[in-house]
């Protein structure tokens, strides 16, 4: 068996279709996405291309959102996102090949130290497939040129930073890092994921960023969508939990936990709850109660 075998399954796939092909690969690396358009035949008109861009994945390395550009040259491929996606499939016309390769070099065998991989073919009826196409189908959205950028620009910014999380390829372990809300202005952080940051100062920004990439967001949402992220990333925080079980979180209480942790001072713990105050008075119909033990309390503040 050559080295690059998964690579020889994956053109002589493609070689064969007539009609439409589809490709679904959570990481795509664009000299891998150009040979794979190259073995297209021309007359081939749909080019269906399902994967998914995280800034903490693109700074990683791990896949390039530039093969947005090289399917806008194109003109037949269709970019979809699909930020839960882990599958990898790849069909033409029928004929389909499932399995473990990503479109990346090392995944296809096109460079070396290649890894060990697996492709089988398929029917593109079987009920699996079916399943994994539908679900694409409920959850993805495009991946234009405008976002691919967006992505690429802040992955370079998180990329740079010092104090970006180690751990950069989110979801691939089964333990996250530890996360509590670092930005003062919560008004920021749709504006930064849009990315609109221009007036945005270096040290603020870096701020904004790794919050983003601590909640790893899918891209691509509305701001109504985007603020039912955030608030679900916030209220899973063991220090929010108790407001989204007992409509009232204890501030004074929340601090201690902190501290008791051993891992934050009175002055970052004091911190650290200010600002998932703000956080939840942003994102969250919530009041302050400043009498007594400071509590924030779930619903409208009754005047």
């Amino acid at each position: 068996m050559t080295r690059d075998h998964v690579w020889q399954q994956i053109e002589q796939l493609l070689h064969g279709a007539t009609r439409e092909v589809l490709l679904v690969a959570p990481f795509i690396k664009k000299e891998t996405f150009q040979a794979v358009l190259a073995a297209v035949p021309a007359t081939v008109e749909r080019v269906q291309c399902v994967t998914r861009w995280s800034v903490a994945e693109v700074a990683a390395g791990v896949s390039d959102p530039e093969i947005a550009e090289l399917a806008e040259a194109d003109g037949r491929v269709e970019i979809s996102l699909c930020h839960n996606l882990h599958a990898k499939l790849y069909t033409a016309d029928d004929r389909c090949l499932v399995g473990s390769a990503n479109l990346t070099g090392k995944a296809t065998g096109r460079v070396p130290a290649t890894n060990i991989e697996l492709l089988i073919e398929a029917e593109l009826a079987h009920p699996e497939v079916r399943r994994v196409l539908d679900a694409i189908d409920l959850a993805a959205v495009p991946g234009t040129v405008e976002l691919a950028r967006q992505i690429r620009e802040q992955a370079d910014l998180v990329r740079d930073d010092e104090d970006a999380p180690q751990m950069l390829v989110i979801g691939e372990s089964e333990t996250a890092a530890r996360w509590l809300p670092e930005t003062r202005n919560p008004e920021r952080l749709y504006r930064v994921y849009n990315g609109r940051h221009r007036n945005v100062a270096s040290d603020v920004l870096a701020g904004v960023l790794r919050d983003l990439v601590h909640m790893d967001i899918p891209p691509g949402l509305s701001e109504q969508d985007f603020g039912a992220e955030v608030l679900s990333r916030l209220c899973s925080l063991p220090e929010v939990r108790t407001l989204a079980e007992n409509g009232i979180l204890n501030l004074d209480e929340a601090k201690r936990a902190l501290m008791d942790g051993g891992l934050h001072t009175p002055d970052q713990a004091q911190r650290a709850v200010e600002t998932i105050a703000k956080w939840l008075s942003y994102f969250d119909e919530v009041y302050l109660v400043p009498v007594g033990p400071w509590e924030i309390r779930q619903g409208k503040e009754i005047r």
